[in-house]
């Protein structure tokens, strides 16, 4: 035995640390994990009793930038003093960097632990060992970064020639010649042009999502493991689509080094995080016309635009796709004055009107709005330039849509004749392993006679939606070519037609124009629209704009003036609702400015008129607050009562505020005003006002 050994050391605990940097060196190098599993015996003829093996890091990496829990396990055994002796066959096992590597040495010396290693016993108490120990954990470090920077310059090499393997998604393969190659199977690369094209028709991911869930369509992924990969067919998911139409192996372009992971300082440690996609002229390698493709690139680059434009929460300057609101030009207006993209903003009710408004620097409080125009008439005279553009091209447009529809349920009844076809191969499949298992052996036969049973139940099922698409593609009338030219003749009324949705409307807008830019020109009172065509042309129109304000202009706002109001209203309403109504009646103050509660109560005292007293009301009126509160309404459905006569009310004065008669509350006529109120209420909204109240400032 050792010098070095003691009876103290002996009495105490030996771990023995096992760790291999990667799961594919768990799996292949065998060697190495078992040299380090039969350290445990070399201790026990070293003479210790109680031998504990930590291999709580099989694959992870000693570099220091991913946790180690097993590493943190072995610091904590070594601090609490029950650790006499560290077993491993070398240095980089413990630890490839400085930082991990000198702390466990420190630990070991305070704690007087050895650490034991091949070349013998080392005592981090002794000077000399100390030393040893210290270069063989920068050699470790050294050796390490050493391979790195190798094995990179020849990944990078190989791969700036286009010769790097990696995983290749669903729809390639690699060839015996190590090319990449489309997949055999049929099935998958069809399956792969189907969304493709389903995407240029629909303009969405989320709505290739939504058909293919709709129409139960299965879409291959790739299933890594440690044995190889294997394509798996599962139903659609939208991260699934996306990265299917994000990547750009499908237009026959190779790339590498498309994500980069950042490292970041954690609780004082340096940390690796989540891989993170690049920009484009960031990436490592790119090929392109390096295999064959789905796409072509440029219309790759056309769907990554149209991907980016549905992104409505990012780049806010950029022009956004439709959303299938009532607004046409949504997400295509641009400010004249300040550049920025215009927001949509709709009615409370259904039917209302919508206004393309201008937020101006809204990041900035206190800026203020910039410019904002109703959105109806802006809408007619985009459609009417827009339908006078294309009138030469609508009878080419309606033989193309007629193409279209026929080919759309021909391609879905393609991809479940692929699927079935498939179906029926692992039916016959499951036979065939059926028929040759011994009949003696029941445990096994009868399993795979369930197997059997399950492939016939999927073929049957696959070819019943067959026979139901094609009763469906024969109920469905023929479509008439004749009224479908005439129509092309009259776009007018095709546009306008009850079955063209806003949402088909708004991508034949985008389809050919980029972008139009709204002005208003104060001196005419009217709105400058700069049409920009996708070509390249430009039109410009003039709107003429309606006067108008939040308040319509009524006979009170000229009729009255400021001190006839008072004494009319003074005293029977507080301060605060005087400056409303005054400011919506258009009165002004002596130095041509508008009411505040400042200003209406000094005008009050001089005309000697008494300040409102709550307890002079009857309690037979009550206010629209009041009225909301009792009915459990908002104000704004009390005024719509009021409005549609339903609930009885009166003012002293036009624009006043409303006196409502508590009687009339309890009225049938109310009362079913009320239950219509509620029942176009959200189902959630009990959720909904739950939530609003646990949200309070501060918090």
């Amino acid at each position: 035995m050792n010098s070095k050994i003691s009876s103290a050391h002996l009495g105490r605990d030996a771990v023995v640390y096992v760790r291999q940097s990667s799961p594919g060196q768990v799996h292949s190098h065998t060697e190495s994990k078992r040299r380090q599993y039969d350290l445990a015996e070399s201790a026990r003829k070293t003479g210790f009793a109680n031998v504990t093996v930590i291999d709580d890091d099989l694959g992870r990496s000693g570099s220091g930038l991913t946790e180690r829990p097993g590493f943190q396990k072995l610091v904590a055994a070594i601090c609490g003093g029950t650790v006499g002796a560290v077993f491993c066959i070398e240095a980089s096992r413990l630890a490839r960097n400085g930082r991990d590597w000198h702390h466990l040495v420190d630990l070991c010396a305070l704690t007087g632990t050895l650490i034991i290693d091949p070349d013998g016993v080392h005592d981090p108490r002794l000077t000399n060992d100390r030393l040893l120990l210290g270069l063989k954990g920068s050699m470790s470090e050294y050796e390490l970064s050493l391979l790195r920077e190798r094995g990179i310059a020849a990944r990078d090499a190989k791969a700036a020639r286009g010769e790097l393997r990696f995983s290749l998604p669903p729809g390639y393969c690699w060839n015996e010649l190590g090319k990449i190659e489309l997949d055999p199977d049929e099935r998958v690369t069809e399956t792969i042009r189907l969304v493709f094209r389903r995407f240029r028709e629909l303009g969405s991911a989320r709505q290739v999502f939504l058909w293919a869930k709709l129409e139960k369509l299965q879409l291959p992924v790739l299933r890594q493991s440690a044995v190889g990969n294997r394509i798996a067919w599962q139903s659609p998911a939208y991260h699934n689509v996306i990265k299917l139409l994000q990547h750009p192996v499908y237009a026959g372009a190779y790339v590498f080094g498309r994500k980069s992971a950042e490292t970041h300082v954690v609780d004082g440690r340096a940390r690796k995080g989540s891989a993170r996609s690049k920009p484009m002229q960031s990436w490592n390698v790119l090929l392109k016309d390096h295999h064959p493709g789905y796409i072509t690139w440029n219309e790759f680059e056309e769907n990554q635009r149209m991907i980016a434009e549905n992104a409505h929460m990012q780049k806010r300057m950029s022009r956004k796709s439709a959303r299938g609101g009532r607004a046409l030009l949504g997400g295509l207006v641009r400010c004249g004055r300040c550049g920025r993209m215009m927001r949509v903003f709709y009615g409370m009710r259904s039917g209302q009107a919508h206004r393309y408004q201008c937020r101006g620097d809204d990041s900035h409080v206190g800026a203020g709005l910039c410019i904002g125009i109703g959105g109806v008439r802006v809408d007619k005279a985009v459609a009417t330039q827009l339908l006078e553009a294309v009138s030469t091209y609508a009878v080419d447009a309606a033989i193309r849509a007629s193409e279209t529809r026929s080919h759309a349920d021909d391609e879905v009844r393609k991809a479940l004749t692929r699927e079935a076809e498939e179906a029926r191969y692992e039916a016959s499949l499951a036979e065939r392993r059926y028929e040759a298992v011994d009949p003696g052996k029941r445990l096994v036969a009868r399993e795979l006679e369930a197997r059997w049973n399950a492939a016939l139940e999927r073929v049957a099922e696959l070819q019943n939606r067959i026979e139901h698409l094609d009763t469906k593609l024969l109920a469905n009338p023929e479509i008439d070519r004749e009224r479908l030219m005439s129509l092309a003749h009259d776009l007018p009324t095709a546009w306008n037609a009850s079955g063209a949705t806003p949402r088909t409307r708004q991508r034949i807008v985008r389809v050919l124009i980029q972008e139009v830019v709204i002005d208003l020109d104060d001196s005419s009172n009217e709105a400058v629209l700069a049409i920009h065509w996708t070509g390249g042309r430009h039109t410009e129109v003039r709107i003429a704009r309606i006067r108008g304000g939040r308040y319509p202009d009524t006979e009170a706002q000229t009729q009255y003036g400021s001190v006839e109001v008072m004494r009319k209203l003074g005293g029977k309403w507080p301060d605060r609702d005087l400056a409303v109504t005054m400011n919506r009646m258009r009165c002004k103050s002596s130095d041509g400015k508008t009411w505040t509660t400042v200003r209406v109560r000094e005008l009050r005292e001089r005309l000697g008129i008494a300040a409102f007293d709550p307890a002079s009301n009857d309690g037979e009126l009550i206010s629209v607050e009041e009225t909301a509160r009792r009915l459990q309404i908002c104000v704004g459905s009390v005024h719509r009562l009021i409005d549609e006569g339903i609930l009885p009310a009166s003012q002293l004065m036009p624009c006043a505020p409303w006196q409502i008669p508590v009687a009339s509350l309890s009225s049938e006529a109310v009362q079913i005003g009320v239950r219509g109120v509620i029942e176009r209420r959200p189902r959630n909204f009990e959720a909904l006002q739950d939530e609003k109240t646990l949200r309070l400032p501060g918090f």
